[in-house]
């Protein structure tokens, strides 16, 4: 990663710690956010104070920690006035369902809600809760209020929680947070580039309830897409179905189908760069039944005829008019990485291939680490094994570096 893309040196993070178990994450982040060379001011809401301690939050921000609405001394110069601007960036970890609520609500009955409706700075949230919390319609109500009023939001993520649950409502990890408070401050070098971005997977219908589709799980595409979007540009992400939030600040266009993804990538057009991330089905059903495909005792097992789905990334690498500049597929191989990879690269076209061995015992399907290699017309370079995240950074710079030659 290259220092300056949105690093938040000199700059004053209010982070507001609300009362979850992940709050005990926070002390991560302010790690480091001070690592980073940004001043930190902490404000513990009541329930926050079970999980983590004023004396630690002090010790690691190295400034006083925020508790009372009615402090008599900060409260004679409108403290909490003063906590709200001061700021150049407002961080909500971990937002509860409670606190998304108040914030939605525009509620002011302790110092946390009244800082957040005085404010007139960018407010980033990390929400955490239970599963059932999360897709609560209440909360999802809350979320899509907040983030229309322009509210941040990074995560949740997929796992397991502390009540013994498994889904999505953990706390995105402090290295997260950390990367979309970057992007909050992100020094432009890829503004006023379009880049469109596909991830996840396709399904391809057999009947109204079955379908072809594959192991992908998005979050490498998401992780390429964040990191684009730190770095100033604006992203179309093109999703199939998967359980990975999308990037908040990226246009978000839902699919399933190939031959939908390959219309919606068009319609994204024209783009100075297109990163192909998503595991597209090569096959799909030649003759899709209208009614479930039922089981019968004596009945001959159906047979499915396949038919060949179109080639995204051959389509978009070889238009003669509205080409992107840069044209990146992914190559996603269980054997001969290497000799399928450049194979890959001179039969569809493009500028650029990011190959990776997805075996079973490599752990990339569903994983947050992989181990990739860049193809390109006059070289490779092997990446050593990498978060994903990391990876995304790592490309994005790679394609700052190309689109400013």
């Amino acid at each position: 990663m290259r220092l300056g893309y949105g690093m938040p040196s000199g700059k004053r993070i209010l982070l507001i710690i609300g009362g979850g178990i992940a709050a005990y994450k926070c002390l991560s982040l302010v790690r480091l956010l001070r690592d980073s060379g940004a001043g930190v001011s902490c404000v513990l809401t009541k329930a926050a104070e079970q999980f983590v301690t004023p004396l630690s939050l002090a010790s690691l921000s190295e400034s006083q920690v925020h508790q009372e609405l009615f402090n008599p001394l900060e409260e004679a110069k409108m403290g909490h006035i003063e906590l709200s601007r001061s700021a150049d960036l407002l961080v909500v970890a971990p937002a509860t369902a409670d606190i998304l609520a108040r914030m939605a609500c525009g509620l002011a009955n302790d110092l946390a809600s009244t800082i957040l409706l005085a404010t007139d700075k960018p407010v980033l949230a990390a929400p955490a809760m239970n599963v059932r919390m999360w897709h609560s319609p209440a909360t999802q109500r809350n979320v899509a209020m907040l983030k229309s009023d322009g509210v941040m939001m990074v995560g949740p993520e997929t796992g397991a929680m502390a009540c013994g649950e498994t889904g999505i409502g953990r706390m995105a990890e402090p290295s997260a947070i950390f990367d979309e408070i970057k992007r909050a401050f992100a020094d432009g070098k890829l503004a006023h580039k379009h880049i469109v971005v596909t991830s996840g997977p396709t399904r391809e219908p057999i009947d109204p309830v079955r379908y072809i589709a594959n192991r992908s799980s998005g979050k490498q595409g998401t992780a390429i897409a964040d990191a684009l979007l730190q770095r100033g540009a604006k992203v179309t992400f093109i999703t199939g179905p998967t359980s990975v939030e999308p990037p908040s600040k990226a246009s978000v266009v839902r699919v399933e189908s190939a031959s939908e993804m390959l219309n919606a990538v068009k319609d994204a057009l024209p783009a100075d760069a297109a990163v192909f991330a998503a595991a597209v089905a090569d096959w799909r059903v030649r003759s899709f039944s209208g009614s479930k495909i039922k089981k019968q005792e004596g009945r001959v097992v159906p047979s499915l005829e396949l038919a060949e789905n179109p080639d995204i990334l051959a389509t978009i690498a070889s238009m003669k008019r509205g080409r992107p500049r840069l044209v990146v597929g992914f190559a996603a191989e269980t054997d001969s990485v290497e000799k399928n990879a450049r194979s890959k690269l001179l039969s569809k076209g493009c500028d650029w291939i990011v190959a990776n061995c997805v075996t079973p015992e490599s752990g990339v399907f569903g994983g947050d680490e992989n181990t990739v290699a860049l193809f390109t017309a006059e070289a490779s370079e092997d990446w050593p094994r990498l978060t994903k995240r990391e990876i995304g950074s790592k490309l994005a710079d790679r394609i700052c570096d190309e689109l400013s030659e």
